[in-house]
């Protein structure tokens, strides 16, 4: 089930209390929303009335909207309800296809591509672009991820692992500096490279967002990353 934003247009009472303490009342448009954000709209300007984002708690009644963030309070006192309704939210993205299991729209947010028709949702890795290619085997369309290398695979990571072609491409290709053991990549919540002679040698880095940008002067490899030229060791200071 998508989640729902309530919008309510009534005679309400809008009562803060806490740092920003305030009374009106007036003909407004109410929107609570599934992250616990309540908005007042009256007939002015652009800018709520009142409003409280990402309250800590947000409970609603035929007669009251309260939501509470702390110490601050906003209750939405219902004295004549005009009309109300629940309808389907979702976050807004960029279309990037069709779902290939319902024919909805396919949209590309911050972290995911997900589907506007049914639940499917799928996880993109940081900075990963959708290309307009289409996956042969499920129909989804493809992406480009860099970790190393730039890598183009489905957006589904059980139809085709980027772990597994990063660790095909990485696995190997350079070695601890404590013990000379070959790094490994690794899913330990986040990539790493990781020594293969664990636990005996602990030697473990992050493994970045970025392209292989020959190596640092430790002897370790260097990436091109969006923030600049790192050593896959964070912590050197020779690059």
């Amino acid at each position: 089930m998508p989640d729902s934003i309530r919008v309510l247009a009534g005679d309400c009472t809008m009562s803060v209390e806490g740092t920003r303490e305030q009374t009106a009342r007036g003909h407004v448009v109410v929107i609570a929303k599934p992250d616990n954000t309540l908005l007042i709209h009256d007939a002015d300007g652009y800018q709520p009335v009142a409003w409280l984002t990402r309250a800590d708690s947000l409970s609603m009644s035929e007669s009251a909207i309260i939501a509470t963030d702390g110490d601050e309070t906003l209750t939405v006192t219902i004295h004549d309800e005009h009309t109300e309704a629940r309808v389907p939210a979702s976050e807004a993205g960029t279309p990037v296809g069709t779902c290939p299991a319902c024919e909805g729209t396919l949209l590309k947010t911050r972290k995911s591509v997900s589907c506007l028709g049914c639940d499917a949702s799928y996880g993109l890795p940081q900075h990963a672009d959708i290309h307009d290619e289409q996956c042969d085997d499920c129909g989804l369309p493809k992406m480009c991820a860099t970790h190393g290398q730039a890598f183009e695979l489905c957006i589904d990571r059980s139809c085709e692992s980027l772990d597994g072609l990063i660790q095909a491409e990485f696995d190997g290709k350079w070695q601890s500096p404590k013990c000379g053991g070959d790094l490994n990549i690794l899913r330990r919540g986040s990539l790493i490279a990781g020594c293969e002679n664990y636990p005996e040698c602990e030697t473990g880095f992050a493994f970045p967002t970025g392209l292989h940008a020959g190596d640092c002067p430790c002897g370790l490899p260097q990436f091109e990353t969006a923030s600049g030229h790192r050593c896959l060791d964070a912590t050197c200071d020779a690059v």
